[in-house]
């Protein structure tokens, strides 16, 4: 029965969107929310380097695999390459 109601609601939602549905609010530009999320990433992004050594090795991979994966595919292989080099030259407080 609850999925005889969830299947109405959808249809109903569906109907209603493509009758124009809600008026899609306007969009507010949101520089400086982008730039003090850039500030606090690049904080982030820091702290850890700060303290890459002594991370755990599988913590130290999981964060590597999802950085290098932060690209387009076509270019996820340089930036491997890239974040590999700057840790490299970055390890031990170097």
């Amino acid at each position: 029965m609850a999925g005889r109601n969830f299947y109405d609601l959808t249809k109903a939602l569906g109907r209603w969107d493509n009758e124009g549905g809600a008026i899609a609010p306007t969009p507010v530009p949101d520089t400086a929310l982008a730039k003090d999320e850039e500030r606090i990433l690049k904080c982030l992004g820091a702290a850890v380097i700060m303290q890459w050594n002594d991370l755990p090795t599988d913590i130290q991979r999981n964060i590597f695999v999802d950085a290098s994966s932060m690209s387009d595919p076509a270019r996820q292989f340089q930036l491997k390459q890239q974040i590999a080099r700057f840790l490299h030259e970055h390890k031990n407080g170097s």
